[in-house]
Parts: structure tokens; C-alpha cells; sequence
């Protein structure tokens, strides 16, 4: 395995804070949730918040797919390199953004977030019943990050520069789409990775445009199943919601970079994940079934396993070990509350994925 440089890993994303909790299915239906979903905050959802921390115990966790991800990476990396992993965004200047500063830096990770006094930091309520979670995300500040600002600064731009591996989960589509194409070219014509995620249904349905500009620029793609299905259906694929098939059909969309093929990895739940490329499915690694009792939130589980793929990536690691090590990332994630993690755990989860 090879060393991780400081500032290897890139990504923008928006940053939120989550408030996680348990909530009742009587909570859910009041905001007419789903319980199993992730979409974005409108006026319906304003009362949500308070209600919910009123009404529940709820936790404080640093939050956003995108920074989920990076901060399992950075944690699974950082025995050997503290700030291995860059993280951009835009955030308030209130007193949210300063404790995500504080525990982001706590975790290794090198966060240069953009500040602005015109809208407060992004929140994300996270409503737990059972082993689902419904996500209800009120951008407030993310949703004015600014590329000319801030990406194409010197200071951070030269950042950029210094990254071999990109992430951006799907989210930020809806915020910076031209942000993430501007990371992706950059990748493509330097011969580095890019990654992204199709992250949500809504995604895949109402920004697939922005979604269809990234992808011949992605040499990963991640998903779920139910993401998968939709992606297919929205953009001409299988219609037939046969994850197999539309991991073949993805993994030949339209490529810029030439010199690296396309890898498609869409997690089934309990389901083995599947990777594809070529238009051939090339890998099926087998889950590990936990009991049930171990499960305490499935939020995030798909945000770490992305953060455990991309440790082993960087780390020069083959497809079947990176896609154990985000397994193993995934267990570990949903045996906690939210996506919180004790930093000396990572030699046992890098142990539990045969590494």
C-alpha cells in the first residue's frame, strides 16, 4: 500500500450541520416525509426543526454527503497523514460554522470553507424511525457557494492543483453545477480521478441535465440500488430496474478521458455490490449480514462506504479491496448513531476488511 500525501484528496460539497434524531412515523407523515429518503428543505418544512429538537433528543453531528465521506477517508487514513483529504464549501458566519470548523479540523480534515453574512449554515434534520432515515436538508448558506469567489481563488485553486483524486457527491449539483464540471475537466485533462454519486432520487429525476454534463468526465460512479433504477429511467436507460444492467449501461455512457475506463459501484443493501465496466459487470463482493440488533442508524452508511472505497483508492489498492474496505466502513457506520466514528477504531475496520 502506498503513502497518502497531505492534500491528495479533493472535495466540495455542501456543508451542513446535522441534527439527528429518533422521530415518530405520526412526525413523518405531519411533513408528509418518507422514511427512507433524502430531499431538500421547502416552506412546508420551515417549523421541522425546532419541532424536532423541541419535541426529541437530538445530536449535533458535522454533516452533507460529501463532508460524511471525506471525514470517514480522513479517518481511515489518518494514522499515516493528517490532512490527506481537502474539503470547500460555504458556510454562515454564526456559531454553527465554527463548530464545524472545530471538529472537521479535529478529524484531520483540511476544511477551507467559503463565509458568508447573507444566510445562515446549512442544517440537515435526520429523522430516524427504525433502521430508516429521512433526510430533510435546508442548504441556507451552502447554496451560495460561489466557483469565481472562491474554487478559482489562487489559494484554493492551487489546492486543487495539488489533488490526484476528486469527490463530490451529487448534492452540490442542485448549488455549483458548473463547480463540479470545473473539478472534473480539470481531472480529466490532467489524467486524475474523478468521483461522484447519483446521492438521491431527486437527483437523478430534476438535475439530470446538470448530472448527464458531469458524467463523461467520471471514472467512478457511486449509487444505490433504488438511485440506479431512477438514473436508468430519467436518462434512457434499462427500464427494467436490473441493477446489473444498468451498472452495464452506465459504465458505457459517453467517456472523455479515454485512458481510464469508467468503474459503476451500486451497493444493494444486503444485496453484494456491484461493479461495472466496459459494459460487463467485473466484480460482486458478498455483504456481511449484521444482526439486526447491531443496527443502530443506517444514515450515512452509504457516505462511508464511499469513504472507505476512496481510502483504498488513494492508498493504490485493487477494486475488491476498496470495495471490502468501504463494506467495512458501511458496518462500522451503522452500528452508530449518524456519522461519528472514534478515530481509534480505524485499524479495526481496515482488520475487518482483510487489510
Amino acid at each position: 500500500m502506498s503513502r497518502v500525501s497531505q492534500g491528495a484528496i479533493f472535495a466540495l460539497g455542501n456543508p451542513l450541520l446535522d441534527i439527528s434524531g429518533e422521530v415518530t412515523p405520526e412526525f413523518l407523515a405531519k411533513y408528509k416525509l418518507k422514511s427512507n429518503d433524502a430531499i431538500l428543505a421547502d416552506e412546508s418544512h420551515v417549523a421541522m426543526y425546532k419541532e424536532m429538537v423541541d419535541k426529541f433528543s437530538v445530536q449535533y453531528i458535522p454533516g452533507g454527503a460529501t463532508l460524511n465521506s471525506i471525514r470517514y477517508t480522513q479517518m481511515l487514513l489518518g494514522g499515516e497523514t493528517r490532512q490527506a483529504c481537502t474539503y470547500v464549501g460555504c458556510v454562515g458566519q454564526d456559531e454553527y460554522a465554527e463548530k464545524l470548523q472545530q471538529l472537521c479540523t479535529a478529524d484531520g480534515v483540511n476544511v477551507n470553507f467559503m463565509r458568508t453574512d447573507k444566510a445562515p449554515t446549512g442544517t440537515c434534520a435526520v429523522c430516524i424511525t427504525g433502521n430508516d432515515r429521512s433526510l430533510v436538508a435546508n442548504l441556507a448558506a451552502a447554496n451560495l457557494y460561489d466557483k469565481a469567489a472562491h474554487l478559482q481563488s489562487p489559494a484554493v485553486w492551487s489546492l486543487v492543483e495539488k489533488a490526484k483524486l476528486f469527490y463530490c457527491a451529487g448534492f452540490p449539483l442542485t448549488v455549483t453545477p458548473d463547480g463540479l464540471l470545473l473539478l472534473a475537466k480539470h481531472a480529466a485533462q490532467c489524467n486524475k480521478i474523478f468521483t461522484t454519486n447519483l446521492s438521491a432520487p431527486f437527483i437523478v429525476q430534476f438535475f439530470k441535465d446538470q448530472l448527464m454534463a458531469l458524467i463523461p468526465y467520471t471514472d467512478y460512479l457511486f449509487g444505490n440500488e433504488a438511485e440506479a433504477a431512477d438514473f436508468a429511467t430519467h436518462n434512457g436507460g434499462p427500464s427494467s430496474g436490473d441493477v446489473r444492467q444498468i451498472a452495464k449501461w452506465a459504465s458505457k455512457l459517453p467517456k472523455e478521458n479515454a485512458s481510464r475506463p469508467r468503474y459503476v459501484v451500486f451497493t444493494q443493501g444486503l444485496e453484494p455490490t456491484l461493479v461495472a465496466k466496459d459494459g460487463e459487470v467485473v466484480l460482486e463482493v458478498p455483504v456481511e449480514k449484521l444482526d439486526s440488533s447491531k443496527i443502530v442508524d443506517t444514515n450515512s452508511a452509504g457516505d462511508s462506504f464511499v469513504g472507505g472505497f476512496l481510502a483504498a483508492l488513494a492508498k493504490g489498492l485493487d477494486l475488491q479491496s476498496s470495495v471490502r474496505l468501504g463494506q467495512a466502513a458501511a458496518a462500522y457506520c451503522i452500528k452508530k448513531p449518524g456519522s461519528v466514528f472514534d478515530a481509534s477504531d480505524a485499524p479495526g475496520i481496515w482488520k475487518a476488511a482483510g487489510l
